[in-house]
């Protein structure tokens, strides 16, 4: 896709990012800043939490959901622009691990008790946390994993992420982009459940009405939403392990 001069505001433009996609969307604002010179502050989040600060009036220009639901609420709840809403990746949850040697192949330690703790993100807040539940119910062990309070939910797939990574719980479902290198690599052990086994997590983002209250604002967050369909950014996306529709 080709992209046209970027048109850049005075101010940062404010974006409400889901956790997951924070980290790859820090290295796309700092390439678009270091060639067009726009500016960002950003806030990071589960997307329900996101999404309820949005309802409330929270200043934010745009919004990267985890699911393309809320985006399509926010349209409709007239919170949103609809003509700005395209689907930016399709997230891909992990069953990973710090310890090399935990995670097999079919992830059999899941029914075991090699274990005490495995940490999701809240199901009712996060897509990768409701992703994470429909693969343990497809596995059968959802139930059992919350009779014997060995689920540790956590308000984010990045506290998620931190819980697993700090050793606070030895494993995890967290997002495939939060633990794989530049290089492609997984350290630790990790399991890529078939797709089949969840919903996809289609991730979309959407321009808020908020950034209306200057043209300027608008238009660099256009100008921005545009780039981010562009060759150069979905490289990065995918890169950070993401698919891209």
């Amino acid at each position: 896709m080709l992209f046209s001069i970027a048109i850049n505001a005075a101010e940062p433009i404010r974006i409400a990012v889901a956790a997951n996609f924070n980290g790859t969307l820090q290295k796309l604002t700092a390439k678009y800043e270091q060639e067009y010179g726009q500016a960002f502050v950003i806030s990071a989040g589960s997307s329900g939490a996101l999404y309820a600060q949005i309802q409330q009036a929270a200043p934010f220009d745009v919004f990267f959901s985890a699911d393309a639901m809320r985006a399509e609420r926010l349209v409709a709840e007239n919170l949103a622009i609809d003509s700005s809403r395209f689907t930016y990746a399709v997230g891909v949850p992990v069953l990973w691990s710090g310890d090399a040697h935990l995670i097999d192949n079919k992830a059999e330690v899941l029914r075991g008790d090699a274990f005490r703790h495995l940490s999701i993100a809240e199901p009712r807040n996060a897509p990768y946390g409701m992703a994470a539940q429909q693969i343990l119910e497809k596995l059968g062990l959802w139930q059992q994993l919350n009779t014997e309070k060995r689920l540790i939910r956590a308000q984010s797939i990045g506290q998620a992420y931190s819980q697993v990574a700090s050793g606070a719980a030895p494993l995890g479902f967290v997002a495939l982009a939060q633990v794989i290198d530049e290089n492609g690599t997984v350290p630790g052990s990790y399991w890529l459940a078939p797709a089949e086994m969840y919903q996809p997590i289609v991730q979309q983002a959407v321009i808020l009405h908020y950034a209306e209250r200057d043209a300027a604002t608008l238009a660099a967050a256009r100008s921005f939403m545009t780039w981010l369909q562009s060759d150069a950014a979905i490289a990065i996306i995918r890169q950070a392990g993401y698919g891209v529709e």
